[in-house]
């Protein structure tokens, strides 16, 4: 279903039927916004529920101190950005520790990976074209 301006209705805020749902404490947001320059799109009433874009992506954060046994135990997100080596460095600032320093991999990214203080891993890649 698509309102007046062609956005689907059915989806919120319009972008993506899938998106990450990363849990963390209410400083991931900030370690997101520092280190991947994410844009807070909408915010529930208490700020637990928080929704970020990437890029063209977004990405639902569930924000508290505590979480039911077995709910959020650590996510994989895979991140396309300009300039791997810049948003590594960039990530690590914010307060990540390193997985992987990026490379140049045989399928064509320079890709890298940190995690977060929460324990999400965070892979960071730029595409680097045909060859």
């Amino acid at each position: 279903m698509a309102d007046h301006r062609g956005m689907t209705t059915h989806i919120r805020n319009g972008m993506g039927a899938v998106r990450p749902y990363v849990y963390g404490p209410p400083s991931l947001l900030d370690f997101v916004e520092r280190a991947f320059g994410a844009e807070v799109v909408e915010r529930s009433p208490d700020g637990s529920e928080v929704e970020v874009r990437l890029g063209d992506a977004m990405i639902a954060l569930s924000l508290h101190e505590r979480f039911p046994d077995g709910a959020g135990k650590g996510g994989a997100i895979k991140i396309y950005v300009e300039d791997a080596d810049a948003i590594h460095a960039r990530a690590l600032d914010a307060g990540a520790t390193a997985i992987a320093a990026p490379e140049d991999k045989p399928y064509r990214e320079r890709a890298g990976g940190v995690r977060d203080a929460f324990g999400n891993s965070w892979w960071i890649s730029t595409y680097l074209g045909e060859t």
